[in-house]
């Protein structure tokens, strides 16, 4: 499902955001096709900041949870791979153990650090991260769609090094090529998208071009686009709201007709299925 998504330029497809299996789920009762298990908002869930502070298995075990929680394919944002080619190949095993249905990774630097925060991040040696990506491709096969994240635009080195290193990265094995801009529009993107001319799908994430129509996205044959952090953000948000009100007032009364009621939790999480369930293997025949 995630290689028809992905790896096709004739549909523009998205992914949706998931950080845990709460979110998950209400992503596919949102319409969404596939999810984007993402590095930032799982590390922001556990507490942590998107450094590689949270462990590739704490990453593994998230994914796990968002795969066992909807009938959705989920790319997992592996950052860099938590190393060298050994890391890699790990961190992509495990994640097939754990049915998910492909990985980013991104030509950074082990430790990475978010690609929105501070200037010119180191990249990867181009050859190195080659090898990153044959790695993966060699111990994992078809039974993860490969995507390979370029950060040449991000890190200032503009667009001949970013189509020097999506060519690379091509050979290397990589289904589809993940190019990322911190700009404010999309022009960059889209002067990647018109150098570029499909030799693979393309693969966007307009955190910061987000004013950006979709059909520019559909006239440009971008594969997809994947909304990257939206629902943990929109949880922080409301849940902040919700805290400062609890706090200041002592009491829930003014902020329980804003939250979700208790039976919109239990029908999402299928309540009503452990009580068939309970009907069928615990009541005596």
């Amino acid at each position: 499902m995630l290689r028809a998504q992905v790896c096709s330029n004739d549909e523009l497809s998205f992914l949706m955001e998931a950080h845990d299996g709460l979110s998950a789920t209400i992503a596919q009762r949102s319409g969404f096709k596939g999810l984007w298990a993402s590095g930032l908002s799982i590390a922001s869930s556990l507490g942590y900041r998107d450094a590689n502070e949270a462990s590739w298995s704490q990453l593994v075990q998230s994914a796990e949870r968002i795969v066992d929680s909807t009938e959705l394919p989920v790319l997992v944002d592996g950052d860099g791979g938590f190393g060298n080619f050994n890391n890699a190949r790990l961190l992509a095993r495990k994640l097939s153990q754990a049915c998910a249905a492909g990985v980013s990774l991104e030509d950074s630097c082990f430790p990475k650090l978010n690609s929105l925060i501070g200037e010119r991040h180191p990249l990867a040696d181009i050859d190195e991260f080659s090898g990153r990506l044959r790695a993966v491709k060699d111990a994992v096969g078809e039974n993860l769609v490969l995507v390979a994240r370029i950060e040449a635009l991000i890190a200032g080195h503009g667009l001949d090094e970013a189509i020097l290193r999506a060519h690379a990265y091509a050979d290397a094995g990589a289904d589809a090529i993940l190019i990322h801009s911190r700009k404010s529009t999309a022009d960059e993107i889209l002067s990647f998208v018109a150098e570029w001319r499909d030799r693979l799908p393309v693969v966007i994430v307009p955190t910061t071009y987000y004013r950006t129509p979709v059909s520019v996205y559909r006239d440009a044959r971008i594969a997809t686009v994947v909304w990257a952090n939206h629902s943990m953000r929109a949880a922080a948000a409301a849940m902040r709201r919700v805290c400062d009100s609890i706090a200041a007032q002592e009491s829930v009364a003014s902020i329980d007709s804003h939250i979700a009621p208790l039976s919109e939790i239990f029908e999402l999480l299928r309540y009503d299925e452990l009580a068939l369930a309970e009907k069928q293997y615990l009541q005596p025949r």
